[in-house]
């Protein structure tokens, strides 16, 4: 007798990579906002580097979770109206970059929202190649906008 296919038991890590294709997604939106105005060609540059991953983490996870059998469900944002205001402003970048709290994404050494992700020992192995790739990737792009905001932090005084 065959035996019967049962679906397994939902994840328990669906509802991080539901957040984290939303989160993505909303930051790429106002990310290329501020660069479709932005006068600097260096913050384009890193706007353009730190856009693209989360444009692609945004579909790499809702790629994922259809691959589970589930999909993106929106959980609207009210922050991301005044994000994309901010980022659509004829604030300087020094300033939106404050707005947006970019300058603070780099912990340095210190533990960060990502430490905790492995805490599941039930993610599966794509899922967890997935979340690695990502944090690297979250971890270098808070490097390129903390330099980036020191650069405009330094020229910033040196303008005064």
């Amino acid at each position: 007798m065959p035996s019967v296919k049962r679906r397994p038991s939902k994840p328990s890590y669906l509802g991080l990579l539901n957040a984290i294709a939303l989160a993505e997604s909303r930051a790429y939106a106002y990310l290329t906002a501020w660069m479709a105005v932005t006068p600097s060609p260096d913050v384009r540059a890193v706007l353009a580097t730190v856009a693209a991953r989360e444009g692609e983490h945004g579909m790499a996870f809702a790629k994922r979770l259809n691959e589970l059998g589930y999909s993106v469900l929106d959980r609207p944002d009210p922050n991301q109206k005044k994000k994309m205001a901010v980022a659509k402003s004829s604030r300087t970048d020094l300033e939106k970059m404050e707005a947006l709290a970019l300058d603070a994404l780099d912990t340095g050494a210190e533990p960060d929202i990502f430490d905790r992700f492995f805490t599941d020992h039930t993610i599966d192995i794509q899922t967890g190649a997935l979340l690695g790739r990502y944090i690297c990737e979250e971890r270098d792009s808070g490097r390129l906008l903390r330099s980036c905001y020191q650069q405009l932090k330094a020229a910033e005084r040196v303008a005064v």
